[in-house]
């Protein structure tokens, strides 16, 4: 669904997203105990997509400190979350909507036995109005959530494509070897490269045709960027993209 990543750091782990289900989080940490039996001192959450972080209500019980942004503190709980809609009642049992209780504005830095972790707010919208990145310049990597996805279309639903290009120049000049997205398996440097290309192309058309004045049902069939179509998502996506898109540079116009 979403990758959930952990970090050995001395003498307990740090978890990068903590998953879609408290079943999913208990049987990661599971296979991360048969690499070193460790406690999880902290989880960060990268943003408020479901999920990425309804596995808290596991880790929770593991006594983590769960850290996320300041944009969860005005998030309501719902009645039902997205993932408790599209999967069985047996897989989303024990999960419950569990928040950070502690919180990042701009940055936080963590010192975990002597490794320095940098926990940075993109503080506009990108991908959403609350995406954080974990870097750890000691092992030259940097997580960065859904702002970098790969082997699949990108979700332009919650964002803004021109704070996400922005973001995404911004973590390409970083000094690593490695970037983890939220979505693929792809962690080295050009991880960045498909989603970057995807926005900095579907901006590119989109605006030209905003330009000359087409309309946007018009720029929604015309924008077809077909070298995507075997792209997984690509059907139930794209087009989505091109009129959220639309929209989004039609404001900036105006």
């Amino acid at each position: 669904m979403s990758n959930s990543c952990f970090v050995t750091l001395g003498n307990s782990y740090l978890v990068i997203d903590s998953g879609p289900t408290y079943q999913y989080a208990q049987q990661a940490y599971q296979k991360m105990k048969t690499i070193k039996n460790l406690p999880v001192s902290y989880v960060i959450d990268t943003h408020v997509h479901d999920d990425h972080w309804l596995g808290n209500s596991y880790y929770a019980t593991l006594g983590s400190t769960i850290i996320g942004s300041s944009v969860f503190k005005e998030l309501p709980k719902l009645e039902k979350t997205r993932m408790q809609r599209r999967i069985s009642p047996e897989a989303y049992e024990q999960t419950k909507q569990i928040f950070p209780t502690v919180f990042v504005d701009q940055e936080k830095v963590l010192d975990i036995n002597g490794t320095k972790v940098y926990i940075k707010s993109v503080n506009h919208k990108a991908h959403t109005n609350s995406d954080l990145y974990v870097y750890i310049p000691s092992k030259k990597i940097v997580f960065v959530g859904d702002l970098v996805f790969n082997q699949r279309l990108p979700s332009l639903r919650d964002g803004d494509i021109s704070g996400w290009i922005q973001a995404l120049d911004d973590i390409r000049k970083m000094d690593v070897e490695y970037i983890v997205g939220g979505h693929g398996e792809n962690i080295d440097k050009k991880a960045v490269d498909f989603t970057y290309n995807y926005l900095k192309t579907l901006k590119k058309e989109v605006k030209k045709r905003l330009d000359a004045g087409e309309d946007i049902a018009d720029v929604v069939n015309e924008v077809t960027m077909k070298e995507y179509k075997h792209d997984p998502f690509y059907d139930s996506i794209h087009r989505q993209n091109v009129e959220t898109a639309y929209r989004m540079l039609e404001w900036e116009d105006e």
